[in-house]
């Protein structure tokens, strides 16, 4: 027997325990990067000079600490910063400098402004409290910068570097710790942090993602026991953490994370439905673990391809997404064996209904949809009975979105079988190099018919109407099943096709 794994040691989860001391190096490595940007200088000097404070804050020193730890020696964009003037004076500050200002967040204290290229978004010091029905804050300005960062979502976003002469780092809730031994706080009770704000916790699983953070266990049991409080916040702010998730280096962590404490229950149930039981004989795969793991081989794929714009939001939900039909098609059938007939055709339903409830756009839905259908087509591919037509219709029913399905479905072989696993791949090549011999002979990404509207209602005598597109698809059938035709055969064809209608 192997000896058990070590334990890991109880984690605390201390709130608000004195945060360590930042280290004069990296006092003076953040003073360095804030002087490197000289719009930041001038906002120091300007709101000093009235006689305001004013802090580089929140994401932007995270990013800016750790973009230092790469080597690499800038301050991101998109800067926020807080300070102690209000709306109305920071508004009067930035006149006649800023080259523009915009302020559609003044009810919450933010103003907007575009300094020479750079965006800022200044805030004045928040100390709000929650309405925890609609999780709207009831906005008031607060008196000091810890009671500003006391409020932010999480330890690592609890930062601030004065922009004054003397470029304080300010870290009351040890957030350069847990960015350094890579975990997840909140400066207060996360039970608190997220009533106030349920989208919090998508946050959290973001920044599994994102940042490669492990949230502490009371986080965890946070999330878990509070999972229904995300029921609050709006599909549209949901779906853009989700896809906000998807679209890192390496999101699988952050979905498990997602599924364990119950979040996808309330916004992507389909995905928690996919922890089947394996059936006792284990001649099934665990659908769920295969589609993190068709997840993960895709975005090898897509990252591998330098035309395919990765990150391609489309491809990775496509690749979470494909089984979702499978629960609702299991069958159990004789020795042992399960089925899960036309789950592709429920699974393209689903995915549709679910993405547009997530408010996704129309385009992503259908492409998510079209691809979750056909991801199945290649397997009755390799046996010889894939005749010219059935390949054009393969490469027609999948159109713009053929490079994608490539990927999907390389990345859906699993398999632990390496010589099954190269045999498919060996296969899927041979569809490929099918596909580009008929793409060189025949223009495969635009199949039309050999006569177009006029030369059919010419050849006819038809005017325009329904008629017209009848013909028009029967031609259109014709070239998928029989290739570029010489005219006078094409002709002949829509002729006796035309006769027979008549009778």
């Amino acid at each position: 027997m192997s000896a058990p794994p070590p334990r890991r040691p109880p984690r605390t989860g201390g709130r608000r325990a004195a945060a360590e001391p930042v280290p004069p190096a990296v006092q003076q490595t953040v003073r360095e990067l804030v002087d490197l940007s000289p719009v930041l200088t001038e906002v120091g000097e300007r709101f000093t000079a009235a006689g305001f404070q004013v802090h580089l804050v929140g994401g932007s020193v995270r990013d800016a600490l750790l973009s230092a730890a790469a080597g690499s020696r800038r301050v991101p964009g998109d800067l926020d910063l807080t300070t102690d003037a209000r709306p109305e004076q920071m508004l009067e500050l930035l006149d006649g400098w800023a080259g523009s200002t915009w302020n559609t967040g003044i009810a919450f204290g933010t103003v907007g402004a575009e300094i020479r290229g750079e965006r800022l978004e200044i805030t004045t010091f928040r100390a709000d409290r929650y309405d925890r029905e609609s999780r709207n804050p009831e906005v008031a300005w607060g008196d000091s910068l810890e009671d500003d960062l006391a409020r932010r979502d999480f330890t690592v976003n609890a930062m601030a570097v004065s922009l004054g002469p003397d470029r304080t780092v300010t870290d009351p809730f040890g957030g350069l710790g847990d960015l350094i031994r890579l975990r997840l706080r909140t400066p207060g009770p996360a039970e608190e942090s997220f009533a106030d704000d349920p989208l919090r916790m998508l946050r959290a699983v973001r920044f599994v993602a994102q940042l490669g953070l492990t949230p502490e266990d009371d986080v965890v049991a946070a999330m878990t026991a509070m999972s229904a409080e995300l029921g609050r916040i709006t599909a549209e702010r949901v779906q853009a953490e989700l896809s906000k998730t998807l679209l890192q280096d390496a999101p699988r962590a952050a979905l498990e994370l997602f599924v364990a404490t119950g979040l996808a229950d309330v916004v992507l149930p389909e995905l928690s439905a996919l922890r089947m039981e394996i059936d006792e004989h284990h001649q099934h795969k665990d659908v769920y673990t295969h589609s993190l793991t068709v997840l993960d081989q895709a975005i090898a794929l897509e990252r591998a391809d330098p035309d395919s714009g990765s990150p391609d939001l489309v491809l990775r939900l496509a690749a979470l997404l494909h089984d979702i039909g499978k629960p609702a098609t299991r069958r159990h059938e004789p020795r042992g064996r399960v089925s899960f007939h036309h789950h592709e055709v429920v699974g393209a339903k689903l995915v549709r209904k679910r993405l547009l409830a997530l408010k996704y756009p129309k385009d992503v839905v259908e492409a998510v949809s079209r691809l979750t259908f056909l991801h199945l087509r290649f397997h009755g591919y390799g046996r010889g009975e894939w005749t010219d037509s059935a390949v054009r219709r393969y490469v027609t029913d999948a159109g713009e979105l053929l490079h994608r399905l490539h990927k999907l479905v390389r990345s859906d072989c699993t398999t632990r079988n390496r010589r099954r696993a190269a045999a498919l791949a060996e296969t899927y090549d041979s569809l490929e190099a099918r596909i580009a011999e008929l793409s060189a002979a025949e223009d495969l990404a635009r199949v039309r018919p050999d006569l177009d509207g006029n030369a059919i209602m010419e050849l006819l005598g038809l005017p325009p109407g329904p008629e017209v597109g009848r013909a028009w698809r029967f031609l259109k059938e014709l070239r998928l099943e029989r290739g570029p035709l010489p005219r006078e055969e094409a002709e002949a064809a829509l002729r006796e096709w035309w006769a027979g209608q008549q009778g």
